[in-house]
């Protein structure tokens, strides 16, 4: 498997990823792609975060889920809610 970069996400922005819950599948729209400073020198990748957005009322717990977009492919992105909105839940997944 490849190793996943900023690159991979960084156009990706304001498109919706597809996750698989419970049998039914849940939009969460990337709404940030980012570098985060380097904290070890010689690292496989330079860390990054992701915000993703969710429209639904409910929260969905931090784990792992299953997210599929044309371009990225299916993913497994370990998600943090870290916000609500009027528009719904900020979720956040750091790549170090």
């Amino acid at each position: 498997m490849e190793l996943l970069t900023l690159e991979h996400f960084a156009g990706c922005v304001n498109e919706p990823f597809s996750a698989a819950m419970s049998g039914m599948d849940v939009e969460f729209m990337l709404v940030e792609a980012r570098p985060l400073q380097a904290t070890q020198p010689n690292a496989a990748r330079v860390p990054f975060s992701l915000l993703f957005r969710n429209t639904s009322p409910v929260l969905f717990p931090q784990q792992i889920y299953p997210m599929r977009h044309p371009r990225v492919g299916e993913v497994g992105i370990f998600l943090v809610p870290i916000a609500q909105e009027r528009a719904g839940f900020l979720y956040q997944a750091v790549f170090n």
